[in-house]
C-alpha cells in the first residue's frame, strides 16, 4: 500500500498576494478581492437565490436599461441575467491583458515540492520564479557565461563572424543547460490546482514568486467594464429574443402587436461576434513565445 502525502499549503510571506484579501497564514486563506468571485463563476443553479454584488448590479441595471426597462417590459429573470454576467466576466478574465497582472509570494519548505494554490491564482497562472537570481548582475568571472560574453566582444578567429542573433541563441542554449542541470528551478501546474516545483526545495524557507492575471473590479478600466456590460447585453438579447420568438404576434384590441424576437436574436449573434473580435484584437495582449 502506497501512502501519498497531501499537497502542502504554502505559507504566506509579508508580501502575500497583490490581489487577494488577507485571511490567514496560508496562501490558500486569501480570498479574491473585488466583486468577482472566480470559483463561483458559471456555477449557479436555478434553485439558487440570486444575490448580486455591487459590480454585478451595475451590469444588471445596464442590461435592463438598454433593453428599455422600465418603459418596456423585459421578460428576463435575475437568474438569466446572472448567467449572462458570468459568461461576460469569464470571457474577459480568460483574455485578460497585461494590465490584469498580479503577484503572490509564498515560502516553500525543504523537501516539499507540491503546493496547493488558490483557484483564482492557479487558473490564471502565468509564470513562477523559483530558485532564480532576483537581481540582474554581471556574470561572475570564471563562469561559462562570463567567458562567452568576453569572447563575443573580442576580435579573434573564433568569434570574428559572431552575429547578435547567434549571441541570443547561445544565451537560450545556456538557459536550457542550466535548467537541465537543475541550477535553476522549474515548475508545473498539476490538475489545475497544485504547483509542482523541481528540484525539491532544500532550505526553509525557499521564497517562490507567482505571476498571474486577475481582474480587480476596484481598478478595472471603465472601457473594459463597459465591454463586460455590452457582452452581457448581447447575451441577454439572445435570451429575450428566444422568449419573444415563441409567438410572432400578440393579440390586442388594436389588431395585435408584432414581436421583435427574431431581430433580437440576429442582433445578439452579430454583437457577440463583434465584441469577441474587439476583445482579441484591441484588449488582449499579443501572443508571445518563451524559449527555455
Amino acid at each position: 500500500m502506497v501512502t501519498v502525502n497531501p499537497p502542502a499549503r504554502p505559507l504566506v510571506t509579508p508580501y502575500g498576494s497583490s490581489f487577494g484579501k488577507f485571511g490567514g497564514q496560508e496562501l490558500t486563506s486569501y480570498s479574491a478581492s473585488g466583486g468577482i468571485i472566480t470559483d463561483k463563476l458559471n456555477d449557479n443553479e436555478l434553485t439558487d437565490v440570486v444575490e448580486l454584488n455591487q459590480f454585478e448590479r451595475t451590469i444588471h441595471d445596464f442590461v435592463l436599461a438598454r433593453l428599455g426597462h422600465p418603459i418596456v417590459r423585459v421578460e428576463l429573470t435575475p437568474f438569466q441575467i446572472k448567467t449572462a454576467i458570468d459568461e461576460a466576466i469569464t470571457q474577459m478574465t480568460y483574455h485578460a491583458p497585461i494590465w490584469a497582472r498580479n503577484y503572490a509570494v509564498f515560502d516553500a519548505s525543504a523537501g516539499e515540492n507540491l503546493y496547493e494554490l488558490p483557484l483564482y491564482i492557479a487558473q490564471n497562472l502565468e509564470y513562477v520564479v523559483y530558485k532564480k537570481s532576483l537581481l540582474s548582475i554581471q556574470s561572475q568571472a570564471g563562469s561559462l557565461e562570463f567567458d562567452f560574453f568576453i569572447k563575443y566582444f573580442q576580435d579573434n578567429h573564433l568569434f570574428s563572424d559572431f552575429s547578435v542573433g547567434e549571441f541570443y541563441l547561445m544565451q537560450q542554449h545556456l538557459e536550457q543547460m542550466r535548467k537541465i542541470l537543475s541550477q535553476e528551478g522549474t515548475w508545473d501546474l498539476i490538475n489545475g490546482k497544485y504547483l509542482q516545483l523541481s528540484p525539491n526545495p532544500v532550505v526553509t524557507p525557499q521564497r517562490v514568486i507567482l505571476e498571474y492575471r486577475a481582474i480587480d473590479t476596484d481598478t478595472v478600466q471603465p472601457a473594459y467594464k463597459n465591454w463586460i456590460q455590452r457582452y452581457a447585453l448581447a447575451i441577454c438579447k439572445g435570451i429575450l429574443g428566444l422568449h419573444r420568438s415563441k409567438f410572432s404576434t400578440m393579440p390586442s384590441p388594436g389588431g395585435g402587436a408584432t414581436l421583435d424576437g427574431q431581430i433580437l436574436r440576429e442582433e445578439a449573434v452579430a454583437e457577440k461576434e463583434a465584441l469577441m473580435i474587439e476583445l482579441v484584437e484591441q484588449i488582449e495582449e499579443p501572443p508571445y513565445f518563451l524559449t527555455f
